[in-house]
């Protein structure tokens, strides 16, 4: 009997034996076919990206395409929506805190504006009327609400409005854009 006992523990250890060599094949191939798939994810999409980038450069082109032909058409709003690769001189302005627009007064503004001008000629003439050019500035800013300038477009309208008003009073030269170098909602 201790003859069958040993051959039934013998047969025992082989099968426990095949099977770990069974289950260490079985997590290669899972792991091999893992890789595979990342490999295969990566490419796919790699390759999509790179069309998807022909396609908006393609786009890109023909949007400029048509800007450019409607700029062609129609004049431009101002100076500042061209390209910024020659900036004019600056003029800097001091620190404007002002509260803006609203039923509880509860918002302020503190901002930081640098003049863009045409000429640099013009800063003579800004630094005689810079007391009227703050109050331009300051009635510009306190008549906004929160709500009017905390968007890009808000502040695009008010830079406009900001050249509009400094332009109306100077003689020399003229403002071309407005840079806000501080620009801080509280």
């Amino acid at each position: 009997m201790a003859e069958a006992t040993e051959k039934t523990e013998v047969v025992v250890e082989k099968k426990s034996g095949g099977s770990n060599i069974l289950l260490i094949v079985i997590a290669a191939m899972l792991g091999l076919m893992l890789i595979g798939g990342g490999v295969g994810a990566y490419l796919l999409l790699s390759e999509d990206d790179a069309v998807m980038a022909d396609a908006n450069q393609a786009k890109a082109t023909q949007t400029e395409k048509q800007e450019s032909a409607a700029a062609a058409q129609t004049p431009t709003k101002s100076v500042r929506k061209s390209d910024f690769t020659h900036i004019g001189p600056m003029y800097p302005l001091d620190q404007f805190i002002v509260n803006l627009f609203s039923e509880d007064g509860s918002r302020y503004l503190k901002t930081t504006i640098n003049l863009e001008m045409s000429i640099p000629e013009l800063s003579t003439e800004l630094d005689a009327k810079k007391p009227l050019i703050r109050d331009i500035i300051i009635k510009a800013l306190s008549a906004k609400s929160y709500e009017e300038i905390s968007t890009i477009a808000g502040k695009e309208n008010l830079k406009d409005e900001i050249v509009a008003n400094v332009n109306a009073v100077l003689k020399d030269g003229k403002i071309n854009n407005v840079f806000f170098t501080d620009f801080v909602i509280q």
